[in-house]
């Protein structure tokens, strides 16, 4: 795919920009449609480690169907810890994307990046006008390192860090229930105990018992406008996204909210409830069997998570088309 790299110290984000391809039109009636009249919609996208790595390529593939340019980033190169990343490289990234010619800006994100969308997407709302979220949290999580100390695959910061900040200040954040080593040898346990490559559900519960949310550290959807989508699965084992997603639901509705949403939620699927076709790619032989290595869940429900997946491929392509309609 042809892209346009884009550096912190010189554009002040990193992340790579992809035009729409037209080999990956989904349709001919699209690619002549698009290749007469070049899309001037995009959408900022958060999936993987880094913006060139497979998931974000698999995710670009995916967005340039639904007739978008895609614009993927991560923090920096090579880092795939989240502390104190500024909201200000979102105002950059935007900037470039109207550079390009785009005036409909998207965001999307999975995970700590679904929880990094919706707070981008708070922040923004006169530039950002879709917002899709996979797994995402209502609440901004504490900062966290993956470095390798003491041989922890993942670990906390001094408790000063958030994950985001905005101005050079962090944002107010949940601050997790453990510190290092503990937290993840805390993460080993759960995981060992229900089977899973990892799992952190109960990490993250137990930080929400001894600091119940506090209303500066809630994620304010009320502030995003044009459409969210809300995607979350029961069986998620890294946290409660379906019991935090209900929750942005409430606070759209008791704050009468301009937003309109969609929530997907799906009783199997676990933290990666992806649209089916965005994985293609991923595995020749399919991804079922590499998510059932990750997750007992797949494991045990493989045909309701392949249905969720089906569904999401299903659902997700029309809920696009109507905001670049509209």
């Amino acid at each position: 795919m042809k892209s346009k790299a884009y550096s912190i110290d010189k554009d002040g984000f990193y992340g790579l920009y992809f035009p729409w391809d037209k080999k990956y039109a989904k349709d001919k009636k699209q690619k002549k449609a698009l290749k007469k009249d070049p899309p001037t919609a995009a959408i900022i996208l958060m999936l993987g480690d880094s913006p060139e790595d497979t998931l974000a390529k698999l995710g670009a593939k995916y967005m340039m169907k639904q007739g978008l340019n895609v614009l993927t980033m991560s923090p920096d190169k090579k880092d795939y810890g989240h502390h104190n990343y500024p909201l200000e490289r979102f105002e950059a990234a935007i900037d470039v994307l109207k550079k390009h010619g785009n005036t409909k800006i998207g965001i999307a994100g999975a995970s700590t990046t679904g929880m990094l969308s919706l707070i981008a997407a708070s922040y923004f709302p006169e530039d950002i006008s879709f917002t899709l979220v996979f797994s995402p949290s209502d609440f901004v999580m504490e900062g966290f390192y993956q470095d390798g100390l003491d041989g922890a695959r993942e670990r906390p910061g001094d408790g000063t860090e958030s994950t985001v900040s905005y101005r050079g200040e962090p944002l107010p954040f949940l601050p997790f229930a453990y510190r290092h080593p503990e937290y993840w040898q805390k993460i080993e346990e759960a995981s060992k105990a229900g089977g899973d490559m990892i799992a952190s559900r109960p990490l993250f519960d137990e930080s929400e018992r001894l600091h119940p949310l506090r209303e500066e550290e809630k994620i304010k959807v009320e502030n995003i406008r044009g459409h969210i989508v809300f995607v979350g699965a029961e069986d998620d084992v890294l946290w409660d996204t379906c019991r935090y997603i209900r929750r942005m639901v409430d606070r759209l509705q008791e704050k009468n909210a301009p937003a309109t949403y969609d929530a997907l939620l799906y009783e199997y699927g676990t933290h990666f409830a992806f649209p089916a076709s965005l994985l293609t790619d991923l595995l020749p032989v399919g991804i079922t069997p590499l998510f059932g290595l990750v997750f007992r869940s797949a494991r045990r429900h493989p045909l309701a998570c392949k249905k969720t997946r089906e569904d999401l491929d299903e659902k997700l392509p029309p809920i696009i088309a109507a905001w670049l309609a509209s």
